[in-house]
């Protein structure tokens, strides 16, 4: 397996250097660049992921102030990302960006690789401490739980499929395919598949 190539993007240049040399640690990524964030759009090629530092709470508001929310927006529309957040309320922002993994600053190389292949492969990856904190998931469905072809068409739509995908796969009607995506958002309370998504997760659902 080819590693991933990985730009690394914050405003902080120390933090630059010290996920890059972190990326070298794994067998798994590659670095193919460093950006600041009004530039990470532009950096952005040749490479399959982006691996994005949000920054300690005390700079976020500066980041924030130089387009760092809209730059992740913009690429996170054309490039898997994974965010290191120091906290909810960046997570939160993060994932309102259009991130694809969220985890905390902290985390390891063997973290970050497993993030950043779940993002290429379509899927989201969420910290379980930061999940907790930000969904509050009940113990069990709120709805009830799911029916078994109701699991089937939430692992397809964690794997990014669309309704007409899904009722090709399962050979069934794209109305039954959305009348299932409805019911799977319906019982866990979830406004959006992204939702879905990270609230299944962390109920035990899907592997992310």
């Amino acid at each position: 397996m080819e590693p991933l190539r990985v730009l690394v993007v914050s405003a902080d240049p120390l933090a630059r250097a010290g996920l890059a040399a972190l990326l070298g640690l794994s067998p798994e990524l590659r670095l193919a660049g460093e950006a600041e964030p009004a530039r990470a759009p532009a950096a952005a090629r040749e490479v399959d992921a982006a691996l994005w530092d949000l920054g300690a709470p005390a700079a976020a508001r500066g980041a924030a102030d130089a387009g760092g929310a809209e730059a992740l927006a913009a690429l996170a529309a054309g490039l898997p990302a994974v965010a290191l957040v120091a906290g909810e309320a960046q997570a939160g922002e993060a994932l309102r960006a259009g991130a694809r993994g969220v985890l905390q600053r902290g985390a390891g190389a063997e973290a970050i690789a497993a993030a950043l292949r779940a993002a290429v492969s379509g899927l989201t990856a969420l910290d379980p401490e930061l999940a907790a904190t930000l969904l509050r998931a009940p113990a069990a469905e709120a709805g009830g739980p799911l029916t078994p072809r109701e699991r089937e068409v939430l692992a397809l739509v964690a794997e990014g499929l669309g309704n007409k995908a899904i009722a090709g796969r399962l050979g069934i009607s794209e109305h039954t395919a959305k009348f299932h995506v409805n019911a799977i958002l319906g019982k866990l309370g979830a406004g959006s598949r992204a939702e879905a998504i990270v609230r299944a997760a962390r109920l035990g659902l899907v592997v992310l």
